[in-house]
């Protein structure tokens, strides 16, 4: 979450101009599911009391909205977090391999480093692309969420609802809510700027708080990432180079979008992030990396508890890891054991010596 946000604001459809709009026919099935839940949302709202037109109402929808989608992608997300972990930890071994066949050019040098490498993918159970299919499943419906917010002010303005339940009197009702009766939720920074309506001194101390807010949520975020949920070894990669440098270059690109994106779009980022803050915390408990900060930390508060994490990663007793570890030694010093002993190689002097000792063949004795 986040950099879905800066590549839409880069690839916003521009309003139509009579040609095919080919990303609006790929995200249209994605906006139609987003103003499904939305309006389902404001339905239940009104239905139990709250004004439909008011800025509260619209807000708990977006949040609301944030929740189900969320939802809907975390097993998505557990995934990706898996594969860009795998990915990082073997980071180190490809680096190897990448060093061993330097400078050789020759198709064979390189054929066996594609080998080595493809072999490598093989043991840990991952590849490049399988840390890239989760992200890229969940972004049509993270941006079906920002597409569907952004285009309040632009459909309320011509005159015409959404793609389908959003309707052109919830969409106007949409344009006109407010926050805490100031606000409109159509605003953005730069327009309560240089438009000046009446109250645009608290809309843009209140855009300007929420953009901070979400600038220091997916801040934090991330460096929790970075600083606690990766191994030393995974330390020395260049994919954790890039992330520390991305840590701080992000945040100049959420600085520049948040001045554009109205309030709803605002809302719903920085609801997504403190989802996306309280997905990190489970993973970090539950699934940290091996050999990282939070596996330390989640091995202590195992211990404290009599409780161990076994070879297959799942909590058993202590007294059940014991006798498992135990297990595992007597199998390998029986292994031991049953390797056949390795025979010294004898010098011709001491061959002959030990042969002169025995009687020969056709010894008359």
């Amino acid at each position: 979450m986040g950099s879905d946000l800066l590549f839409a604001a880069s690839t916003t459809p521009a309003a139509s101009s009579g040609g095919f709009d080919l990303l609006g026919t790929i995200m249209w099935p994605f906006k139609a599911l987003v103003e499904a839940i939305l309006v389902a949302w404001h339905w239940l709202f009104t239905a139990i009391g709250l004004p439909g037109a008011a800025g509260l109402t619209w807000v708990l929808s977006i949040v609301g909205l944030v929740l189900v989608i969320r939802a809907a992608v975390f097993p998505l997300f557990v995934r990706q977090i898996k594969s860009q972990r795998k990915m990082m930890e073997i980071a180190p071994e490809l680096k190897k391999v990448q060093e061993k066949y330097k400078g050789k050019r020759d198709q064979l040098s390189r054929e066996a480093m594609s080998r080595e490498t493809m072999a490598l993918y093989k043991k840990h159970g991952t590849t490049p692309m399988s840390s890239c299919l989760p992200l890229l499943v969940q972004m049509p419906f993270l941006l079906g969420m920002f597409y569907t917010l952004s285009d309040v002010k632009k459909h309320a303005e011509a005159g015409v609802g959404g793609v389908w339940l959003l309707t052109k009197e919830l969409t106007k009702q949409f344009y006109d809510a407010t926050l805490f009766g100031v606000a409109p939720l159509h605003t953005s920074l730069v327009d309560a700027v240089q438009h000046k309506p009446s109250g645009w001194e608290t809309t843009v101390a209140i855009l300007i708080v929420l953009v901070i807010l979400m600038i220091g949520s997916q801040f934090f975020t991330q460096l929790q990432i970075i600083s606690k949920n990766l191994s030393p070894e995974a330390k020395t990669g260049q994919a954790y180079q890039m992330q520390k440098i991305m840590l701080y270059i992000l945040p100049l690109g959420f600085i520049f979008s948040g001045l554009f994106f109205p309030l709803g779009v605002v809302i719903y980022w920085f609801v997504s992030n403190l989802w996306t803050m309280g997905q990190q915390f489970l993973v970090l408990r539950e699934m940290p990396t091996p050999g990282s900060d939070a596996a330390k930390a989640r091995e202590e508060r195992l211990a404290r508890k009599g409780k161990a994490i076994n070879s297959e990663g799942k909590v058993v007793p202590v007294a059940v890891y014991e006798a498992e570890q135990q297990k595992m030694l007597e199998d390998a010093e029986r292994l031991r054991a049953q390797q056949p002993k390795r025979q010294q190689p004898k010098s011709a002097k001491r061959a002959k010596r030990e042969q002169g000792g025995k009687p020969q063949i056709g010894d008359q004795s």
